[in-house]
Protein backbone atom coordinates (compact mmCIF):
# COMPACT_ATOMS: atom_id res chain seq x y z
CA UNK A 1 0.00 0.00 0.00
CA UNK A 2 1.27 3.88 -0.58
CA UNK A 3 -0.24 5.35 2.17
CA UNK A 4 -0.15 9.11 0.46
CA UNK A 5 -1.96 7.86 -2.51
CA UNK A 6 -4.65 5.76 -1.02
CA UNK A 7 -5.41 8.66 1.63
CA UNK A 8 -5.19 11.15 -1.57
CA UNK A 9 -7.85 9.10 -3.20
CA UNK A 10 -9.71 8.49 -0.08
CA UNK A 11 -9.34 12.18 0.73
CA UNK A 12 -11.12 13.67 -2.73
CA UNK A 13 -13.81 11.74 -2.46
CA UNK A 14 -14.04 12.99 1.35
CA UNK A 15 -13.23 16.67 0.42
CA UNK A 16 -15.88 16.04 -2.53
CA UNK A 17 -18.01 14.85 -0.16
CA UNK A 18 -17.92 17.53 2.24
CA UNK A 19 -17.23 20.20 -0.14
CA UNK A 20 -21.21 19.46 -1.32
CA UNK A 21 -21.92 19.29 2.53
CA UNK A 22 -20.91 23.05 2.99
CA UNK A 23 -23.20 23.77 -0.62
CA UNK A 24 -26.09 22.21 1.48
CA UNK A 25 -25.56 23.94 4.31
CA UNK A 26 -24.87 26.89 2.51
CA UNK A 27 -28.48 27.22 1.39
CA UNK A 28 -29.56 25.58 4.86
CA UNK A 29 -28.47 28.96 6.15
CA UNK A 30 -29.90 31.27 3.56
CA UNK A 31 -33.72 29.77 4.41
CA UNK A 32 -33.13 28.60 7.96
CA UNK A 33 -30.45 30.76 9.39
CA UNK A 34 -30.22 30.10 12.96
CA UNK A 35 -33.40 30.17 14.43
CA UNK A 36 -36.16 28.23 15.53
CA UNK A 37 -36.96 25.79 12.53
CA UNK A 38 -32.96 25.66 11.97
CA UNK A 39 -32.49 24.33 15.26
CA UNK A 40 -35.24 21.93 15.52
CA UNK A 41 -34.04 20.26 11.92
CA UNK A 42 -30.12 20.24 13.33
CA UNK A 43 -31.59 18.14 16.39
CA UNK A 44 -33.34 16.17 13.70
CA UNK A 45 -30.28 15.86 11.27
CA UNK A 46 -27.78 15.12 14.17
CA UNK A 47 -29.07 11.94 15.78
CA UNK A 48 -28.95 10.18 12.95
CA UNK A 49 -26.26 11.84 11.31
CA UNK A 50 -24.06 10.81 14.61
CA UNK A 51 -24.77 7.49 14.38
CA UNK A 52 -23.77 7.65 10.87
CA UNK A 53 -20.20 9.26 11.75
CA UNK A 54 -19.71 6.92 14.84
CA UNK A 55 -20.13 4.26 12.65
CA UNK A 56 -18.92 4.56 9.17
CA UNK A 57 -16.33 7.29 9.87
CA UNK A 58 -13.46 4.32 10.43
CA UNK A 59 -15.47 3.01 14.05
CA UNK A 60 -17.40 0.18 12.46
CA UNK A 61 -13.82 -0.68 10.41
CA UNK A 62 -11.42 -0.56 13.65
CA UNK A 63 -13.43 -3.49 15.24
CA UNK A 64 -14.31 -5.46 11.77
CA UNK A 65 -11.07 -4.93 9.89
CA UNK A 66 -8.58 -6.68 12.17
CA UNK A 67 -11.21 -9.85 12.62
CA UNK A 68 -11.98 -9.81 8.63
CA UNK A 69 -8.69 -9.47 7.81
CA UNK A 70 -7.90 -12.64 9.99
CA UNK A 71 -10.51 -14.76 8.58
CA UNK A 72 -9.65 -13.53 4.91
CA UNK A 73 -6.26 -15.26 5.56
CA UNK A 74 -7.84 -18.72 6.15
CA UNK A 75 -9.35 -18.01 3.44
CA UNK A 76 -12.45 -16.58 1.87
CA UNK A 77 -15.48 -18.93 2.10
CA UNK A 78 -14.40 -18.70 5.96
CA UNK A 79 -14.57 -14.70 5.97
CA UNK A 80 -17.87 -14.77 3.96
CA UNK A 81 -19.58 -16.91 6.49
CA UNK A 82 -18.59 -14.77 9.43
CA UNK A 83 -19.13 -11.51 7.41
CA UNK A 84 -22.51 -13.07 6.75
CA UNK A 85 -22.92 -13.70 10.66
CA UNK A 86 -22.10 -10.11 11.12
CA UNK A 87 -24.50 -8.94 9.11
CA UNK A 88 -27.04 -10.45 10.04
CA UNK A 89 -26.65 -9.82 13.14
CA UNK A 90 -26.51 -5.98 12.76
CA UNK A 91 -29.73 -6.36 10.60
CA UNK A 92 -32.02 -7.66 13.29
CA UNK A 93 -30.63 -5.46 16.08
CA UNK A 94 -30.67 -2.53 14.18
CA UNK A 95 -34.14 -3.15 13.37
CA UNK A 96 -35.49 -3.75 16.68
CA UNK A 97 -33.14 -0.69 17.78
CA UNK A 98 -35.06 1.68 15.64
CA UNK A 99 -38.54 0.33 16.03
CA UNK A 100 -38.00 0.66 19.45
CA UNK A 101 -37.04 4.28 19.25
CA UNK A 102 -39.68 5.63 16.52
CA UNK A 103 -42.37 4.53 19.22
CA UNK A 104 -40.68 6.16 21.90
CA UNK A 105 -39.43 8.69 20.02
CA UNK A 106 -41.25 11.63 22.75
CA UNK A 107 -39.15 10.38 25.42
CA UNK A 108 -35.73 10.23 23.06
CA UNK A 109 -35.78 13.54 22.17
CA UNK A 110 -36.70 14.91 25.77
CA UNK A 111 -33.32 12.76 26.62
CA UNK A 112 -31.15 14.34 23.69
CA UNK A 113 -32.85 18.13 23.08
CA UNK A 114 -33.98 18.86 27.19
CA UNK A 115 -34.07 22.45 26.15
CA UNK A 116 -36.75 21.81 23.71
CA UNK A 117 -39.54 21.05 26.37
CA UNK A 118 -40.00 24.15 27.29
CA UNK A 119 -41.54 24.85 24.12
CA UNK A 120 -44.21 22.42 22.99
CA UNK A 121 -44.34 23.00 19.14
CA UNK A 122 -40.34 23.42 18.82
CA UNK A 123 -40.50 19.89 20.44
CA UNK A 124 -43.41 18.01 18.37
CA UNK A 125 -41.65 19.26 15.52
CA UNK A 126 -38.43 17.37 16.70
CA UNK A 127 -39.87 14.37 17.46
CA UNK A 128 -41.97 14.38 13.53
CA UNK A 129 -38.77 15.16 12.33
CA UNK A 130 -36.50 13.07 13.98
CA UNK A 131 -38.98 9.51 13.14
CA UNK A 132 -38.65 10.96 9.79
CA UNK A 133 -34.84 11.00 9.88
CA UNK A 134 -34.44 8.23 12.26
CA UNK A 135 -34.55 4.94 9.37
CA UNK A 136 -31.57 7.06 7.79
CA UNK A 137 -29.31 4.93 10.57
CA UNK A 138 -30.50 1.47 9.64
CA UNK A 139 -29.60 1.73 6.31
CA UNK A 140 -26.19 3.85 6.57
CA UNK A 141 -25.08 1.49 9.47
CA UNK A 142 -25.70 -1.51 7.19
CA UNK A 143 -23.75 0.45 3.96
CA UNK A 144 -21.28 0.97 6.73
CA UNK A 145 -20.80 -2.84 6.98
CA UNK A 146 -19.83 -3.10 3.29
CA UNK A 147 -17.95 0.05 3.26
CA UNK A 148 -15.67 -2.34 6.10
CA UNK A 149 -15.56 -5.15 3.36
CA UNK A 150 -14.29 -3.22 0.88
CA UNK A 151 -11.59 -1.19 3.24
CA UNK A 152 -10.56 -4.41 4.03
CA UNK A 153 -9.46 -5.50 0.07
CA UNK A 154 -7.81 -2.14 0.36
CA UNK A 155 -10.40 -0.40 -2.02
CA UNK A 156 -11.26 3.02 -0.45
CA UNK A 157 -13.16 4.76 -3.33
CA UNK A 158 -16.62 3.80 -3.29
CA UNK A 159 -16.90 4.06 0.71
CA UNK A 160 -15.75 7.48 0.82
CA UNK A 161 -18.02 8.71 -1.88
CA UNK A 162 -20.94 7.17 -0.92
CA UNK A 163 -21.98 9.88 1.59
CA UNK A 164 -21.99 12.42 -1.65
CA UNK A 165 -25.64 10.77 -2.36
CA UNK A 166 -26.89 12.86 0.74
CA UNK A 167 -25.36 15.76 0.24
CA UNK A 168 -26.68 16.05 -3.52
CA UNK A 169 -30.09 15.01 -2.54
CA UNK A 170 -30.53 17.62 0.32
CA UNK A 171 -29.10 20.25 -2.47
CA UNK A 172 -31.72 19.25 -4.94
CA UNK A 173 -34.25 19.81 -2.55
CA UNK A 174 -32.93 22.87 -1.47
CA UNK A 175 -33.43 24.12 -5.00
CA UNK A 176 -36.05 22.67 -6.25
CA UNK A 177 -38.73 22.48 -3.08
CA UNK A 178 -41.24 25.99 -4.43
CA UNK A 179 -42.96 26.31 -1.21
CA UNK A 180 -39.94 27.61 0.55
CA UNK A 181 -41.68 27.78 3.92
CA UNK A 182 -41.90 25.77 7.07
CA UNK A 183 -42.66 21.96 5.17
CA UNK A 184 -38.82 22.41 4.34
CA UNK A 185 -37.66 21.11 7.33
CA UNK A 186 -40.50 17.75 6.26
CA UNK A 187 -39.11 17.44 2.90
CA UNK A 188 -35.26 18.04 3.77
CA UNK A 189 -35.58 15.12 6.49
CA UNK A 190 -37.52 12.63 4.03
CA UNK A 191 -34.49 13.42 1.96
CA UNK A 192 -32.08 12.20 4.50
CA UNK A 193 -33.61 8.92 4.99
CA UNK A 194 -34.14 8.62 1.10
CA UNK A 195 -30.48 8.83 0.66
CA UNK A 196 -29.76 6.42 3.34
CA UNK A 197 -31.54 3.90 1.12
CA UNK A 198 -29.63 4.91 -2.23
CA UNK A 199 -26.02 5.01 -0.17
CA UNK A 200 -26.90 1.28 1.15
CA UNK A 201 -27.89 0.11 -2.68
CA UNK A 202 -24.77 1.72 -4.02
CA UNK A 203 -22.41 0.25 -1.71
CA UNK A 204 -23.73 -3.38 -2.27
CA UNK A 205 -23.12 -2.55 -5.91
CA UNK A 206 -19.54 -2.17 -5.09
CA UNK A 207 -19.18 -4.89 -2.95
CA UNK A 208 -20.40 -8.33 -4.30
CA UNK A 209 -17.05 -8.32 -6.21
CA UNK A 210 -15.91 -9.55 -2.93
CA UNK A 211 -18.98 -10.15 -0.46
CA UNK A 212 -22.12 -12.28 -1.26
CA UNK A 213 -25.30 -10.97 1.04
CA UNK A 214 -27.27 -14.11 2.84
CA UNK A 215 -30.10 -13.22 4.66
CA UNK A 216 -30.17 -16.16 7.21
CA UNK A 217 -31.15 -15.81 10.87
CA UNK A 218 -30.40 -19.43 11.57
CA UNK A 219 -26.51 -18.33 12.01
CA UNK A 220 -24.22 -19.37 14.91
CA UNK A 221 -22.65 -17.37 17.22
CA UNK A 222 -19.32 -18.86 17.71
CA UNK A 223 -16.55 -17.38 19.88
CA UNK A 224 -14.92 -15.05 17.04
CA UNK A 225 -17.86 -13.22 16.38
CA UNK A 226 -18.58 -13.02 20.13
CA UNK A 227 -14.95 -10.92 20.11
CA UNK A 228 -15.76 -9.10 17.36
CA UNK A 229 -19.25 -7.69 19.15
CA UNK A 230 -17.08 -7.14 22.64
CA UNK A 231 -14.78 -4.95 20.55
CA UNK A 232 -17.70 -3.30 18.57
CA UNK A 233 -19.06 -0.88 20.99
CA UNK A 234 -15.76 0.13 22.89
CA UNK A 235 -14.09 0.45 19.65
CA UNK A 236 -17.50 2.89 18.53
CA UNK A 237 -17.59 4.71 21.67
CA UNK A 238 -13.67 5.63 21.64
CA UNK A 239 -13.62 6.68 17.65
CA UNK A 240 -15.94 8.46 18.05
CA UNK A 241 -15.64 10.32 21.38
CA UNK A 242 -15.51 13.69 19.02
CA UNK A 243 -18.57 13.02 17.26
CA UNK A 244 -19.86 11.71 21.28
CA UNK A 245 -18.85 14.84 22.90
CA UNK A 246 -20.26 17.08 20.22
CA UNK A 247 -23.43 15.15 20.18
CA UNK A 248 -23.04 15.75 24.32
CA UNK A 249 -22.93 19.65 23.41
CA UNK A 250 -26.02 19.63 21.44
CA UNK A 251 -27.58 18.33 24.47
CA UNK A 252 -26.72 20.71 26.38
CA UNK A 253 -26.77 24.06 24.12
CA UNK A 254 -30.48 23.09 23.28
CA UNK A 255 -30.91 24.75 26.63
CA UNK A 256 -29.96 28.62 25.05
CA UNK A 257 -31.84 29.90 21.69
CA UNK A 258 -30.05 29.17 18.60
CA UNK A 259 -27.17 27.61 19.60
CA UNK A 260 -27.45 24.32 18.70
CA UNK A 261 -27.59 26.11 15.00
CA UNK A 262 -24.36 28.14 15.90
CA UNK A 263 -22.46 25.25 17.17
CA UNK A 264 -24.02 23.40 14.10
CA UNK A 265 -22.15 25.52 11.21
CA UNK A 266 -18.93 25.39 13.38
CA UNK A 267 -18.84 22.02 13.16
CA UNK A 268 -19.37 21.90 9.63
CA UNK A 269 -16.09 23.92 8.44
CA UNK A 270 -13.64 22.22 10.96
CA UNK A 271 -14.87 18.95 10.14
CA UNK A 272 -13.87 19.50 6.59
CA UNK A 273 -10.21 18.99 7.37
CA UNK A 274 -10.81 16.72 10.29
CA UNK A 275 -11.83 13.88 7.63
CA UNK A 276 -8.77 13.95 6.07
CA UNK A 277 -6.19 14.84 8.59
CA UNK A 278 -7.65 12.02 10.77
CA UNK A 279 -10.07 9.53 9.75
CA UNK A 280 -8.86 9.42 5.83
CA UNK A 281 -5.11 8.79 7.61
CA UNK A 282 -6.41 6.33 10.43
CA UNK A 283 -9.09 4.27 7.75
CA UNK A 284 -6.34 3.51 5.31
CA UNK A 285 -3.63 2.55 7.81
CA UNK A 286 -5.87 0.09 9.44
CA UNK A 287 -6.23 -2.81 7.20
CA UNK A 288 -2.01 -2.86 6.48
CA UNK A 289 -1.34 -2.11 9.89
CA UNK A 290 -2.75 -5.00 11.11
CA UNK A 291 -1.39 -7.04 8.60
CA UNK A 292 2.25 -5.57 9.69
CA UNK A 293 1.20 -6.68 13.09
CA UNK A 294 0.14 -10.03 13.00
CA UNK A 295 3.37 -10.82 10.63
CA UNK A 296 5.28 -9.16 13.52
CA UNK A 297 7.20 -6.88 10.98
CA UNK A 298 8.05 -4.46 13.42
CA UNK A 299 10.28 -2.16 10.92
CA UNK A 300 7.18 -1.52 8.89
CA UNK A 301 4.58 -1.03 11.64
CA UNK A 302 6.80 1.88 12.59
CA UNK A 303 7.60 3.21 9.53
CA UNK A 304 3.88 3.30 8.86
CA UNK A 305 2.81 4.48 12.28
CA UNK A 306 5.22 7.60 12.03
CA UNK A 307 4.17 8.51 8.58
CA UNK A 308 0.94 8.82 9.28
CA UNK A 309 1.61 10.70 12.71
CA UNK A 310 3.54 13.00 10.66
CA UNK A 311 1.22 13.28 7.79
CA UNK A 312 -1.81 14.00 10.15
CA UNK A 313 0.28 17.09 11.96
CA UNK A 314 0.99 18.03 8.54
CA UNK A 315 -2.52 18.10 7.36
CA UNK A 316 -4.34 19.47 10.79
CA UNK A 317 -1.67 22.30 12.14
CA UNK A 318 -2.30 24.89 8.90
CA UNK A 319 -6.26 24.08 8.84
CA UNK A 320 -5.73 24.63 12.93
CA UNK A 321 -3.82 27.83 13.04
CA UNK A 322 -5.90 29.36 9.58
CA UNK A 323 -9.56 28.59 11.48
CA UNK A 324 -7.79 30.53 14.41
CA UNK A 325 -6.34 33.42 12.76
CA UNK A 326 -9.79 33.99 10.43
CA UNK A 327 -12.35 32.23 11.99
CA UNK A 328 -15.04 35.23 11.76
CA UNK A 329 -13.83 36.01 7.96
CA UNK A 330 -14.42 32.33 7.41
CA UNK A 331 -17.75 31.94 8.84
CA UNK A 332 -18.93 35.18 7.34
CA UNK A 333 -17.33 34.10 3.32
CA UNK A 334 -19.22 30.57 3.90
CA UNK A 335 -22.57 30.86 5.70
CA UNK A 336 -22.83 35.02 5.81
CA UNK A 337 -26.31 35.39 3.42
CA UNK A 338 -29.96 35.40 3.54
CA UNK A 339 -31.03 34.86 7.36
CA UNK A 340 -27.96 33.66 8.61
CA UNK A 341 -27.24 37.10 10.15
CA UNK A 342 -23.92 39.24 11.72
CA UNK A 343 -25.24 37.69 15.28
CA UNK A 344 -24.97 34.04 13.49
CA UNK A 345 -21.98 34.99 12.08
CA UNK A 346 -19.65 35.95 15.86
CA UNK A 347 -21.18 33.75 17.65
CA UNK A 348 -20.68 30.77 15.16
CA UNK A 349 -16.97 32.04 14.73
CA UNK A 350 -16.24 32.22 18.32
CA UNK A 351 -17.27 28.34 18.40
CA UNK A 352 -15.24 27.66 15.58
CA UNK A 353 -12.54 29.85 16.90
CA UNK A 354 -12.00 26.74 20.19
CA UNK A 355 -12.94 24.15 18.19
CA UNK A 356 -9.97 24.50 15.93
CA UNK A 357 -7.97 24.60 19.08
CA UNK A 358 -8.72 21.19 19.35
CA UNK A 359 -8.99 20.00 15.53
CA UNK A 360 -5.23 18.44 16.02
CA UNK A 361 -6.13 17.07 18.82
CA UNK A 362 -9.48 15.90 16.92
CA UNK A 363 -7.12 13.87 14.38
CA UNK A 364 -4.58 12.52 16.85
CA UNK A 365 -7.05 10.71 18.71
CA UNK A 366 -8.15 9.11 15.39
CA UNK A 367 -4.49 8.17 14.22
CA UNK A 368 -3.76 6.86 17.97
CA UNK A 369 -6.99 4.74 18.21
CA UNK A 370 -6.10 3.07 15.09
CA UNK A 371 -2.82 1.81 16.40
CA UNK A 372 -4.80 0.20 19.13
CA UNK A 373 -7.67 -0.96 16.50
CA UNK A 374 -4.60 -2.36 14.64
CA UNK A 375 -3.76 -4.56 18.07
CA UNK A 376 -7.21 -5.81 18.51
CA UNK A 377 -7.49 -3.31 21.50
CA UNK A 378 -10.62 -1.46 22.12
CA UNK A 379 -10.86 -1.11 25.41
CA UNK A 380 -8.09 0.95 26.48
CA UNK A 381 -9.55 3.49 23.74
CA UNK A 382 -12.71 3.10 25.11
CA UNK A 383 -11.66 3.72 28.62
CA UNK A 384 -10.12 6.69 27.84
CA UNK A 385 -12.70 8.21 25.84
CA UNK A 386 -14.73 7.81 29.24
CA UNK A 387 -12.75 9.42 31.43
CA UNK A 388 -12.77 12.16 28.34
CA UNK A 389 -16.60 12.63 27.72
CA UNK A 390 -16.90 12.59 31.41
CA UNK A 391 -14.14 16.07 31.67
CA UNK A 392 -16.39 17.27 29.02
CA UNK A 393 -19.64 17.20 30.49
CA UNK A 394 -18.30 18.28 33.38
CA UNK A 395 -17.14 21.32 32.45
CA UNK A 396 -19.82 22.45 29.98
CA UNK A 397 -22.44 21.79 33.08
CA UNK A 398 -20.20 23.72 35.48
CA UNK A 399 -19.78 26.68 32.96
CA UNK A 400 -22.67 26.49 30.51
CA UNK A 401 -24.94 28.76 32.92
CA UNK A 402 -22.24 31.28 33.29
CA UNK A 403 -20.84 32.07 29.95
CA UNK A 404 -23.50 30.41 27.43
CA UNK A 405 -22.60 27.74 24.74
CA UNK A 406 -19.04 29.00 23.88
CA UNK A 407 -18.17 26.38 27.05
CA UNK A 408 -19.00 23.53 24.62
CA UNK A 409 -16.27 24.31 21.86
CA UNK A 410 -14.15 25.16 24.51
CA UNK A 411 -14.67 21.66 26.71
CA UNK A 412 -14.66 19.74 24.00
CA UNK A 413 -11.18 21.16 23.06
CA UNK A 414 -10.33 20.23 26.73
CA UNK A 415 -11.66 17.17 26.81
CA UNK A 416 -9.75 16.08 23.57
CA UNK A 417 -6.41 16.82 24.14
CA UNK A 418 -6.54 14.93 27.38
CA UNK A 419 -7.84 12.17 25.53
CA UNK A 420 -4.94 12.54 22.66
CA UNK A 421 -1.92 12.91 25.45
CA UNK A 422 -3.04 9.85 27.44
CA UNK A 423 -3.59 7.55 24.38
CA UNK A 424 -0.05 8.43 22.98
CA UNK A 425 1.65 8.47 26.87
CA UNK A 426 0.02 4.99 26.57
CA UNK A 427 0.98 3.37 23.61
CA UNK A 428 4.86 4.45 24.32
CA UNK A 429 4.89 3.27 27.41
CA UNK A 430 3.42 -0.22 26.05
CA UNK A 431 6.06 0.01 23.16
CA UNK A 432 3.07 0.19 20.20
CA UNK A 433 5.01 3.09 19.27
CA UNK A 434 8.47 4.88 19.03
CA UNK A 435 9.27 8.28 17.61
CA UNK A 436 11.15 8.03 14.50
CA UNK A 437 15.20 9.54 14.40
CA UNK A 438 14.19 12.03 12.15
CA UNK A 439 10.84 12.40 13.51
CA UNK A 440 11.45 15.73 15.73
CA UNK A 441 13.29 17.39 12.62
CA UNK A 442 10.42 16.86 10.40
CA UNK A 443 7.91 18.56 13.19
CA UNK A 444 10.16 21.38 12.96
CA UNK A 445 9.87 21.91 9.78
CA UNK A 446 6.46 21.69 9.28
CA UNK A 447 6.06 24.35 12.29
CA UNK A 448 8.71 27.11 10.32
CA UNK A 449 6.21 26.03 7.11
CA UNK A 450 3.07 26.64 9.23
CA UNK A 451 4.51 29.83 10.27
CA UNK A 452 5.00 31.08 7.08
CA UNK A 453 1.67 30.22 5.50
CA UNK A 454 -0.02 31.45 8.17
CA UNK A 455 1.74 35.02 8.54
CA UNK A 456 0.66 34.99 4.37
CA UNK A 457 -2.68 34.33 5.30
CA UNK A 458 -2.78 36.79 8.06
CA UNK A 459 -1.71 39.40 5.77
CA UNK A 460 -3.98 38.66 3.07
CA UNK A 461 -7.33 38.34 5.08
CA UNK A 462 -6.27 41.90 6.10
CA UNK A 463 -4.91 43.42 3.54
CA UNK A 464 -8.16 44.62 1.79
CA UNK A 465 -10.91 44.04 4.60
CA UNK A 466 -13.72 45.49 2.61
CA UNK A 467 -13.36 42.29 0.35
CA UNK A 468 -14.40 40.06 3.54
CA UNK A 469 -17.34 42.23 5.02
CA UNK A 470 -20.15 40.68 5.43
CA UNK A 471 -22.40 42.79 3.21
CA UNK A 472 -19.93 41.64 0.45
CA UNK A 473 -21.84 39.40 -1.76
CA UNK A 474 -18.36 37.78 -3.20
CA UNK A 475 -16.74 37.35 -0.11
CA UNK A 476 -16.62 33.34 -0.63
CA UNK A 477 -14.51 34.24 -3.92
CA UNK A 478 -12.26 35.80 -1.84
CA UNK A 479 -11.87 33.89 1.14
CA UNK A 480 -11.62 30.84 -1.37
CA UNK A 481 -8.47 32.25 -3.36
CA UNK A 482 -6.64 33.38 0.20
CA UNK A 483 -6.85 29.63 0.89
CA UNK A 484 -5.68 28.36 -2.39
CA UNK A 485 -2.75 30.81 -2.38
CA UNK A 486 -1.77 30.39 1.05
CA UNK A 487 -1.82 26.21 0.70
CA UNK A 488 0.11 26.59 -2.42
CA UNK A 489 2.53 29.04 -0.19
CA UNK A 490 2.63 26.45 2.37
CA UNK A 491 3.14 23.03 0.25
CA UNK A 492 6.06 25.08 -1.77
CA UNK A 493 7.72 26.17 1.43
CA UNK A 494 7.70 22.58 2.94
CA UNK A 495 8.82 21.17 -0.26
CA UNK A 496 11.81 23.49 -0.52
CA UNK A 497 12.75 23.10 3.52
CA UNK A 498 11.97 19.30 2.64
CA UNK A 499 9.28 19.01 5.44
CA UNK A 500 7.03 17.75 3.00
CA UNK A 501 9.05 15.08 0.11
CA UNK A 502 7.39 14.28 -3.64
CA UNK A 503 9.45 11.28 -3.08
CA UNK A 504 6.84 10.28 -0.24
CA UNK A 505 4.48 9.50 -2.58
CA UNK A 506 5.89 6.59 -4.32
CA UNK A 507 6.99 5.08 -0.90
CA UNK A 508 4.62 1.92 -0.11
CA UNK A 509 4.64 0.73 3.64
Amino acid sequence: MNLIKSTSTFSLFVLLSRVLGYVRDFFIAIYLGSGSMADTFFVAFRIPNTFRRLFSEGTFNAAFVPSYSSELIRGKKKANIFANTIFNLLLLGLFFTILIIEIFMPAFIKIIAPGFSNDLEKLNIAIDLTRITFPFLFFISLASFFSAILNSHNKFAAAAAAPIILNVLLIICLLYIENIDDNLVYYLSYSVTLAGLLQFIFLLLFVKKYFVVNINFNFKINKKVKIFFSKLLPSIFSSGVTQINILVGTIIASFQASAVSYLYYADRIYQINLAIAGIAIGTVILPNLSRHIKKNNSAKTIELQNKALELSLFLSLPASFALMVGSEQITSALFGYGSFDQLSVRNSAKALFYFSLGLPAFSLIKIFSTFLFARNDTKTPFKYSLISVILNILISLIFFSKIGFIIIPIATTISSWFNGIILLTFVINKNYFKFSPDFLIKIIKIIFANIVAISIFYFLINFQTTLLEYTNNFKFIFIILIVLLTFISYVGVSIIIKAFKISDINLKY
